[in-house]
């Protein structure tokens, strides 16, 4: 990837594109005249890039995940920004009826009625929900008809018709338009996850990682956030 003087690289896990895309990078690029330039993909690909010797500038992705490069001394500490705190939920195609998921008992019953759930495999939400089903007793039923897709947005497969239900982060399903947000998971099968952002170390573009993740910390961009599932840490 060919950076210019403007430019700086960041990896950052998909959980925030639809906030992004909603005007927070516009925003920053005509505030400052730096641009992000941004690899989009689940934080176990980020992770999986870097341990194989990849080094963008910076990253935004699970806390866990970070606390895993800075043990390792890959990130600078001083840069550590934390940003927005996700739940997983249910989505369906906007216009489709919506099962009722409010307590554990109707969150099985309406996966269970579904003619093909599609999760990610390598996202968060996919990590989480694979061995949840495993825990409520319906992996097999689920499995045997999900949709299940490596990586990317899961809502993609209700726009197909491949799926009728999708489960990732709230922030992911509503990345695909079209999509109408069922809920989240009931409280006691949710997981939540924090994500952060930080400079690698020995990146040149430090200072420019800080402004941007300075930046994702106003009042607009925290805004934006909200507006598609995300609450600021």
């Amino acid at each position: 990837m060919s950076i210019s003087k403007e430019q700086f690289s960041l990896s950052v896990a998909l959980v925030v594109k639809s906030a992004f895309d909603d005007g927070i990078l516009e925003d920053f690029i005509k505030e400052t005249g730096l641009e992000p330039v941004i690899d989009w993909s689940p934080t176990t690909v980020i992770m999986r890039a870097i341990s194989n010797g990849i080094r963008p500038d910076g990253v935004i992705i699970t806390d866990d995940a970070l606390a895993d490069l800075l043990e390792d001394e890959l990130v600078d500490t001083a840069s550590v920004t934390p940003l927005v705190v996700s739940k997983v939920g249910v989505g369906v195609l906007r216009g489709s009826p919506l099962p009722d998921i409010s307590t554990v008992e109707a969150f099985k019953k309406a996966l269970l009625s579904a003619r093909s759930v599609a999760y990610s495999m390598g996202g968060q939400s996919g990590l989480y929900f694979a061995p949840l089903l495993e825990r409520l007793g319906i992996a097999d039923q689920i499995n045997a008809r999900a949709t299940r897709i490596p990586s990317g947005f899961s809502a993609e497969k209700l726009c197909s018709g491949e799926a009728d239900l999708a489960v990732q982060q709230i922030s992911e399903l509503l990345a695909v338009e079209g999509t109408q947000i069922v809920g989240p998971f009931p409280e006691e099968v949710q997981k939540v996850t924090t994500f952060s952002g930080a400079a690698l170390t020995g990146s040149v573009h430090q200072d420019q990682v800080r402004a941007f993740l300075s930046f994702l910390r106003r009042k607009a961009a925290a805004d934006s956030f909200m507006k598609f599932g995300l609450d600021l840490q």
